[in-house]
């Protein structure tokens, strides 16, 4: 693993606050998944693991290219995905930093460790290039498998592009390791569409780096020779049926959600906020994630230019879900529009479900299996929603 000679690299530590918000940075023209890698790169790292699976695997080999330069301390391909997310587990008793990434069907096969990381208080940064992952088998863009995750207790940001890739990977290590928070952040993006497509990333110099992880500060102390090993879920009482396995269950995993809502406030610091609004008090507000807030963000500036009342809610926390602010948001508008690349359409649910009057949720437009997401089809919700006359036909 670590055989061949790295070269020694003497970088500077600085605070999250630092990197993200006062040091000055130079525009590149790189893909998503160089994004991620040299988030990874300036995170300063201790390991990362992986395993291959289009259209992740571009993001780990990078992260490979970034251990071979000395940035990272230890790196190796597991075996498959749940042992991938099983060693990640291992490492982090160690008390190191760790990063991963998976996709679809890859991210389904490792989510019975996944979802044990947040009870297990594992502080790793998990990146997820989103596929499809249902048959007939494809590799083309889908976010579905975000679904799977929305209860499994860790953090999630939904990335629109290849700059917040790199801001909310990077930032991403601060909230994880965050004493009050100290569970799993997942930074998702599109694959292909953003991972492999390129875009305009300002970034700070790479001999900056986060300020290294320190285990002893940790609500969760790492197994070395002065730290017993822990007991995590080895006591009797936990391993029983009876009313103190209950008890012990129900009130750590509210401590675990309690622990995602925490997040919150890191996530105002670090990246300003869980949503971005455009146009507030509008009569429709187009609300998306990911890529879809992209698409979205076109079909406001058509909107704009023919003068009609359009606004647009960008969401980049999926979890914990931005409820209030989402309210806040939406509380005058007559019609939402929720434009997503899935079929079942999870966060048109989560909007449904957070704000009082339900009914003013549009569903859709909706694509999935890999096809793109026109403009045309959230205009045609748009005049639609509006009662305006128009020449788009579906």
């Amino acid at each position: 693993m670590s055989a061949v000679q790295r070269p020694v690299l003497n970088k500077k530590q600085v605070e999250m606050n630092y990197l993200l918000h006062e040091a000055p940075r130079e525009k590149h023209f790189i893909t998503g998944a160089q994004a991620m890698s040299e988030a990874v790169k300036r995170a300063n790292v201790d390991m990362a693991i992986a395993y291959p699976i289009t259209p992740q695997s571009e993001v780990m080999h990078l992260v490979g290219d970034v251990f071979a330069q000395g940035h990272i301390k230890e790196y190796y391909r597991a075996e498959e995905e749940l042992g991938t997310m099983s060693a990640i587990a291992g490492a982090s008793r160690a008390g190191v930093r760790l990063f991963t990434a998976t996709s679809g069907p890859g991210l389904i096969r490792g989510l019975e460790a996944i979802a044990s990381w947040p009870g297990h208080r594992v502080p790793a940064v998990l990146g997820i290039l989103t596929r499809v992952i249902n048959a007939p088998l494809s590799i083309q863009p889908d976010n579905l498998e975000m679904a799977y995750m929305l209860y499994s207790g860790a953090v999630m940001l939904h990335a629109e592009n290849q700059q917040d890739t790199f801001d909310f990977t990077l930032a991403a290590f601060a909230i994880a390791e965050k004493v009050d928070v100290y569970i799993p952040v997942a930074v998702a993006t599109e694959g292909f569409f953003v991972t492999h497509a390129k875009g305009y990333v300002d970034m700070m110099s790479e001999d900056l780096v986060y300020k290294e992880f320190d285990p002893v500060a940790s609500p969760v102390p790492a197994m070395d020779n002065e730290t017993p090993p822990a007991r995590i879920q080895r006591d009797a009482p936990v391993q029983k049926s009876n009313f103190m396995s209950y008890l012990i269950h129900s009130v750590w995993q509210q401590e675990i959600w309690d622990s995602n809502s925490r997040a919150m406030k890191y996530i105002y610091e670090y990246l300003g906020g869980p949503v971005e609004v455009l146009n507030p008090g509008s009569d429709i507000m187009l609300l998306a994630s990911g890529c879809a807030a992209a698409q979205a963000r076109e079909a406001h500036r058509y909107a704009q230019e023919e003068g009609l009342s359009v606004g647009l809610v960008k969401v980049k926390a999926i979890r914990p879900f931005p409820r209030t602010e989402i309210r806040e948001a939406l509380a005058a508008a007559k019609t939402v529009i929720v434009p997503e690349h899935n079929i079942v359409g999870w966060l048109c649910t989560e909007v449904k479900a957070a704000i009082p009057n339900g009914g003013i949720v549009h569903e859709g437009p909706r694509v999935f299996g890999g096809m793109t997401l026109p403009v045309e089809l959230i205009m045609f919700e748009i005049y639609e929603a509006l009662g305006i006359e128009h020449t788009i036909k579906l």
